[in-house]
Order: C-alpha cells, then structure tokens, then sequence
C-alpha cells in the first residue's frame, strides 16, 4: 500500500498544524514565563513550532520549506502566541503548561515527522531519524533562544528524546510491516506523549557514562 494512500494531503496537513500549534503554545508559554515581551513571545512560537519541520524539509528536499509555502503553517505559532499572550495560566502554574504541550507536540512530530520523510523516498532508519529530529528540533532552539541548556542535553532531565524515538519506531515498523493506518499513527503518537508524561511524573532519566567517577556537580 502507498503512504499516499493512507495520509491525504489534507491529513498530513491537519497533523503538521495540529504538531506547529502545540509546539508553538509550548514556545509561548515558556517565552511569557522568561518574561518576554510580545514580540518575543511571537518570535518563540514560530521557533520552537517550525524549527524541526524546517530542517526535515532541507534534509529531505522539500524546498521551499512548508514553512515558506503554507501560510497557515507561520500564522498558527502567532495565534497560538497571542492566545497565550491574553490567555496563559497563572504564573505558578506556567512550567507545567510547558511540559504538557511540549508533550503532546513531541508526540504528534515524530509520527507525521517520520511518515513525510518516508514519502519522500527515505529508508526506514533515515525517516525514523528525520522524525525524531522534527520532533526535538524545535524544543532545542526554544531552548537556546530563551538562554537554557536544551533539555535534551541535560543529564538531570527527565527523559525527552526517548519517547519520541519510541514513537518514531512504532511508524517505521508499522511501515515495514504494512500496517501503517490512521489508527496505529494515532497509537505511536500518544505512546510518545505517554511516555514523556510518565518520564516527568517519574523521573525517569538515561544513565550516564559507564563508571563515571567525576564529582563535579553540573549546574
């Protein structure tokens, strides 16, 4: 069966806006509680919603990016960014926002991440890759931009990237079995948004180095 077949253009494009405007409320969220002005709040949605799928589509040769061709894809982050310009939660209650929406978009990203770049002619293990890259991409520039390590780089973070993995391996097995439908990319989806919110419930974190003797703490 092609990919074609299972996700329309209209379903791919409904899962990519749906991915930019959780990412870009994450992005918003995280700008409001660094304490932004507007434009900083904007200019973080866009990041942190478009900087993964931006670099899928270079990798990938979709050019123009989407994010230069649709522009639905670079109004959504500044909806959402006026959202939570007028609507974010209170300020004690701001970091778990964050986390929750960064969830759900490490989640969708990874699926629709991994089955563009599958249709784009991609083996298996080089589109797994390319959505876990969409999936974290965006969340590592938020971070640099709003001055913090990227959680993905932090050894005392709960775990980030690994659940999207997960998510991006349940699509490419789904694929190389031909059971890749709506149904199963829905269940790969929150599989990786499961499995982030339990990392953080649980503080679930990769080891370190084997034998790491080193007592310097890390800031």
């Amino acid at each position: 069966m092609q990919l074609q077949q299972i996700f329309s253009p209209s379903v791919q494009h409904t899962l990519d806006v749906i991915g930019i405007f959780v990412f870009a409320i994450s992005g918003a969220l995280l700008a409001v509680r660094k304490n932004f002005d507007v434009f900083g709040i904007a200019v973080l949605a866009e990041v942190t919603a478009l900087g993964g799928g931006l670099f899928r589509d270079l990798v990938i040769g979709a050019v123009p990016p989407a994010a230069f061709t649709d522009l639905g894809y670079f109004v959504t982050p500044l909806i959402a960014a006026l959202v939570v310009f007028f609507l974010h939660p209170h300020v004690e209650r701001i970091q778990a926002a964050v986390l929750v929406f960064d969830a759900a978009g490490l989640g969708l990203f990874c699926v629709s991440g991994t089955t563009k770049a599958y249709s784009y002619g991609l083996n298996l293990t080089a589109s797994a890759t390319l959505g876990l890259a969409t999936a974290v991409g965006g969340g590592v520039l938020r971070d640099v931009l709003a001055n913090e390590v990227p959680s993905l780089l932090r050894w005392d973070r709960d775990l980030y990237a690994v659940p999207a993995i997960v998510g991006a391996t349940m699509v490419v097995l789904c694929l190389r079995y031909d059971v890749l439908t709506p149904f199963t990319s829905a269940v790969a989806a929150v599989t990786a948004f499961v499995l982030r919110l339990l990392a953080m419930r649980f503080h679930w974190r990769a080891p370190r180095a084997w034998n790491r003797r080193s007592t310097v703490t890390e800031e």
